[in-house]
Formats: C-alpha cells, structure tokens, sequence
C-alpha cells in the first residue's frame, strides 16, 4: 500500500493500520465448477490454527486487510472471493450449493484442516451456513458477524436494494469520491473506506473505471434465502459478534437464533458499531473476535 495519506493533513490514521495492511499475503487462486476462486493468505508460524474469513455482498477478501494480520500469530488466515465478487470469476448464475463448495474448496486449497474456523460477514455468513450444513464435518467453527436470520415476525427495515447496474466512472478519483457502503451508513474511520474503495475498482477496456462486483449478480442469484433449517441444523460450534447499532441486526434476531439453533453459542455486541462492525470499530472487533476463536471451535 502507497503511504497515500501519511501527511500532516491527515493525522488521524493509526499506525496499527499502516502495519496491518502492509503484511504480506500470497494471492492464490482454485478452480469451482469451471470458474477462478482467487483468495488471498497470510503466512503464520507452524501449527498456528486456519481461519478462513468471508466478505458480504458485493464486497471483496481485501475488506480483512487490516484484520487478519493482527490475528498472527495464533491463527493462520485467508481471505477469499466469493465468485462474482472482487477478483474471482463471474458467473451465469449464483447459487448457495456453489457458493458452499467455494468456501470448501478454498479450505482444500490452503490447506486447512477440518479445524478452520470460518468467520463471515453478512452475505457470506448465510453462505457459510449452507456450507456447514452441507459439509459439517470439514469445518470445526463458524463464527457469524452480523448475520443471522431475522423472526419473521420482527420487521424488515427499509433500505435501497443493493446491487443494480454498474456504473461506468471516467477516472479513478471520480469513482472513488462515489464510494458507498450498502447498505447505507455512515463510517467515521474515513481511512478505511478509502482503502477499501481503492481495492474495490476495475479498470474497463475502452477506458473508466467499474466496481469490482457482477452487474448481474442481483438477477443472477438462486436458491440463497436463508431458512430456519438451516440454523437448526447448524451442529458446528459457533459464535456470533454484532454490531449494537446494527440496523440489520437486532437484540430479537439474537433470541430467535437462540431458539433455532440446538446448542448454545456466545454473542457479543460491539458498542458504537453498525451492520460493517470491524469498519465502525476495527481494534474492539478483533478483540472479540480474538477471544471468541480462543472460546469455539474443535
């Protein structure tokens, strides 16, 4: 990363950022049903314990840059594309068998055993839940942030869809001053954003810059709903971290994952914090998420 901000116009970039996101980590990639599934792997000492962190919708793995290297040196991590998202292959159609067996395959690739901890973000935890329910002996935790399945008689907040057309930027700067988390809300760690929207765009041939996600991704989706079956029969150890202010995410959803799922699981809410919990509050995401990986797993 180009010490694009290290001035005195901007004092406020901790150095435990410059730090994280300039550790090294290896680009890999590991075909699924004829398509590239690139991820990404930070190195960690023999017998470290594999962790496999996984983005939200139209995300991407360098969104645990600044994660997963403070995870060393306990835990051996790596960040993956789901395909149609980031640098992974695009797809004709999407579906939550596919997206489970990236999630596996990826583990293969790295050479995680069957002790990996999966931790995933909003859409890929409910990818994550399908691939621990349809591979439960592979994995040996799942750790969900900020995804969970919503009482069907709490009611769904009102937000814009995600997704749609992708817009064609000009220029680079123009696309990045366009950068929006979804759904909607604000992030006071403005050195994060940046970093994230500037790992986010693509080149286009003939000239602009695009988002680097499917167009067609919305339409081209089947079979991801999440269902309460699926979290009844979630046998894996698990846990679950929050953001307190989570409009997607409520103190209800909590209860009813609790009454869905038959084993007990440790919750934690992180304070000041919305839907994007290690965007809001970076240090005190990984310091649960630290201490819940040392709680679960097998």
């Amino acid at each position: 990363m180009a010490r694009w901000d290290r001035e005195p116009s901007k004092p406020s970039i901790p150095d435990w950022f410059f730090t994280a996101v300039e550790t090294p980590s290896e680009e890999r990639r590991v075909e699924v049903d004829d398509c590239d599934v690139v991820y990404q792997r930070w190195d960690a000492p023999a017998g470290a314990r594999p962790v496999l962190l996984i983005h939200g919708m139209n995300a991407h793995s360098h969104w645990w840059d600044f994660i997963a290297p403070q995870l060393a040196p306990e835990y051996r991590c790596a960040a993956m594309n789901l395909t149609g998202m980031g640098d992974s292959d695009y797809r004709y159609e999407y579906t939550g068998t596919t997206y489970a067996e990236e999630i596996r395959a990826v583990c293969d690739h790295a050479g995680f055993g069957n002790d990996v901890v999966v931790v995933a973000h909003s859409f890929g935890g409910y990818m994550a839940v399908k691939a621990a329910n349809l591979f439960p002996e592979r994995f040996g935790g799942l750790i969900l942030v900020d995804s969970g399945i919503r009482h069907p008689d709490e009611p769904v907040p009102e937000r814009p869809q995600m997704g749609g057309r992708a817009k064609t930027y000009p220029d680079r700067e123009t696309a990045l001053a366009r950068f929006r988390l979804q759904p909607p809300q604000s992030c006071e760690n403005t050195y994060i954003l940046e970093y994230i929207a500037r790992h986010s765009l693509v080149p286009v041939d003939g000239g602009g810059w695009a988002w680097k996600f499917d167009e067609d991704l919305p339409d081209s989706l089947k079979d991801v709903m999440r269902t309460a079956d699926e979290y009844r029969s979630l046998r894996l150890p698990l846990g679950l971290i929050y953001g307190a202010d989570s409009a997607l995410f409520s103190a209800r959803t909590v209860e009813y994952m609790r009454e869905l799922i038959p084993q007990d699981f440790p919750a934690v809410a992180i304070d000041d914090a919305q839907h994007h919990v290690f965007l809001d509050q970076p240090l005190a995401f990984v310091a649960a998420l630290r201490d819940m990986l040392g709680r679960i797993g097998r």
